[in-house]
């Protein structure tokens, strides 16, 4: 049971990440260009 419980978080983890990837991609994008700019100051 411990591992059924485990492979089942497991499986929403990995799909609730590519979810967030494909809905969040702008935002993503967005971020890592500020952060880029801002290392560059």
């Amino acid at each position: 049971m411990g591992w059924f419980v485990f492979f089942l978080v497991a499986a929403v983890v990995v799909v609730g990440v590519f979810w967030a990837k494909k809905h969040f991609r702008q935002e993503i994008e967005r971020a890592k260009r500020i952060n880029r700019a801002n290392k560059n100051q």
